[in-house]
């Protein structure tokens, strides 16, 4: 892990770009991928990012439809985007290197996420190691499988996702290959959901878990807290 006042934070965004079987278009959700970053940055933390198959990971248009400054300035920045858009795999990355992860939402992650075993070893590694792990509103789906141990990460956890109400408020339900919120029960977590849409963030030991974009800052600064930043 890297020295006090120089954190590292691997941000892990959503590879897959289409929404289930409705020929509709998705990918990570920008301002769950820029509001934590712009925190994260300003407090002196370096940031790199990895996706299931490397590259340049689609984002989500919806997420830029009504586009704010955080999430303009970030798109604007080009070593930030150059970043992005040159995602690592990961079998590139080293964990050791990190002092956190964190997965960024959007709905492609219900796809990518959950069964990438590389990804999910890099998040025990970093757990084991005395890391921070966190993930905002799809983003738990790439804490699913993660275990430390025998044990599954979410297991015992207070934790927060999209919710199952949420999901049948989008109207994708139906769509999404499971609901979040039911997987992570059936891992063992207890879930504390806020009312729909608006903001929620868990803390529980070294995890955090936010419930929706409307989380992402507050994931980013509860991060702050715990690495120490």
């Amino acid at each position: 892990m890297t020295s006090d006042g120089d954190k590292r934070v691997l941000f892990v965004v959503t590879s897959h770009g289409q929404l289930g079987d409705t020929g509709k278009p998705t990918g990570y959700f920008l301002p769950e991928v820029s509001h934590p970053h712009r925190i994260l940055v300003n407090k002196g933390c370096t940031i790199d990012f990895v996706s299931p198959e490397g590259g340049s990971p689609p984002m989500d248009p919806v997420s830029a439809e009504a586009m704010d400054d955080i999430s303009r300035a970030f798109l604007a920045h080009e070593s930030w985007r150059a970043s992005l858009d040159n995602s690592l795999r990961p079998d590139q990355v080293d964990p050791d290197r990190y002092d956190g992860v964190f997965y960024a939402g959007g709905h492609g992650t219900m796809w990518d996420f959950p069964d990438n075993e590389p990804l999910a070893e890099i998040a025990s590694s970093i757990y084991t190691r005395g890391g921070v792990v966190a993930a905002v509103c799809h983003g738990p789906a790439g804490l699913v499988n993660v275990r430390i141990g025998d044990e599954y990460l979410a297991n015992g956890r207070t934790m927060a996702c999209f919710t199952n109400q949420e999901e049948t408020a989008v109207a994708l339900a139906d769509v999404v290959p499971f609901l979040l919120e039911d997987r992570l029960r059936e891992r063992g977590a207890i879930i504390i959901p806020a009312a729909p849409f608006q903001p929620q963030v868990v803390t529980s030991g070294r995890v955090v878990t936010g419930q929706n974009p409307a989380s992402a800052e507050g994931v980013g600064l509860a991060m702050v807290k715990l690495l120490g930043a």
